[in-house]
């Protein structure tokens, strides 16, 4: 019972502490005269990935392998599928050309290059089925890439009005809420992750399967929030752009430091989620570009999250 209490106010924490996280930081960036373009492209994009990185270093820390692997791979089908989806059905979400040709093929890349690196050892670093520190300097290679693109598309096109003025607060104030955020991250990460593994054992399933849909879903409830709101606000901008930053951001950053930290075994039944993952943003990237106004429709919207109910029962099947 104890368990299952903290598991829940594990989630609460991680909400909780990447929105103190952004909140303080943006405001210490206000102070010193970041841009929001900046503030947005980086503090708010690694906050809303917060809550996978922390669940990604506890496990890694406690040797869960499955749990890290799987909140990633959890997390990017369901932004996809659910995140997307539902917020398809609120209001429709056109893209531009940019983002069409470069964003989502990047995304691509991202869903592909976890099963090449998982699977095809590197020279003379060893063999098996496992993501390497070498991989995960490479995904972190990426990354940086990836940011460099980013800035250089906010400088071009200037300050963008859609990305939220900062709250001022005071030195203090933000310096504590940056700590409380950073706290809250670590201790519900740790309750997480100790919670899905018990949970697992109890109720006979696997480690990687509370991963890849309690857990996953979990960590992706900033990312839901945020693309809910703003498709209310009929901003489709900041769906997709919220939707495809974030699986970027988990592959090529989370993913990659997790790596870096801990080299992490690869459970190759985990390579039908990968798989799930490089469909699902194939299957966005098609239907976005076979549509006459590059629009996902509400149709859709519905059509991803009926895939994912699909990817979920065959998740409790497969236990």
């Amino acid at each position: 019972m104890l368990t299952t209490i903290l598991f829940v106010l594990g989630f609460v924490l991680l909400v909780f502490g990447a929105d103190w996280l952004v909140d303080g930081a943006a405001s210490i960036a206000r102070r010193y005269h970041i841009s929001n373009v900046v503030i947005g492209l980086t503090i708010v994009a690694l906050g809303t990935s917060a809550p996978e990185l922390a669940v990604n270093l506890v496990a890694s820390y406690r040797s869960t392998a499955d749990v890290a692997l799987g909140n990633i791979l959890g997390s990017n089908v369901s932004n996809i599928f659910l995140i997307l989806g539902v917020s398809a059905m609120v209001f429709p979400l056109a893209v531009n050309r940019n983002t069409l040709w470069k964003e989502v093929p990047f995304a691509l890349f991202g869903a592909l290059i976890i099963g090449l690196l998982a699977n095809t050892p590197l020279p003379g670093a060893g063999g098996g089925a496992m993501i390497l520190r070498a991989e995960g300097v490479i995904l972190t290679f990426f990354f940086l890439l990836f940011m460099i693109y980013t800035f250089r598309i906010a400088r071009g096109k200037g300050v963008d009005a859609t990305i939220t003025e900062p709250k001022a607060h005071s030195p203090g104030r933000s310096v504590i809420l940056v700590v409380l955020g950073m706290a809250a991250l670590v201790i519900g990460g740790r309750w997480i992750v100790q919670g899905a593994v018990e949970i697992a054992g109890m109720l006979g399933m696997s480690e990687a399967v509370i991963s890849l849909s309690i857990v996953a879903l979990g960590t992706s409830l900033p990312e839901l929030a945020t693309c809910v709101a703003a498709a209310v606000k009929r901003n489709a901008g900041i769906v997709i752009g919220n939707v495809l930053g974030s699986n970027i951001f988990n592959v090529f950053f989370v993913l990659g430091t997790t790596a870096i930290v801990k080299p992490l075994p690869f459970n190759k039944t985990l390579n039908f989620d990968v798989l799930v993952g490089v469909v699902s943003v194939l299957l966005l990237w098609l239907l976005l570009m076979s549509s006459a106004n590059k629009t996902l429709k509400r149709w859709h919207g519905l059509f991803f999250v009926l895939l994912y109910a699909a990817y979920i029962c065959i998740l409790l099947i497969r236990g």
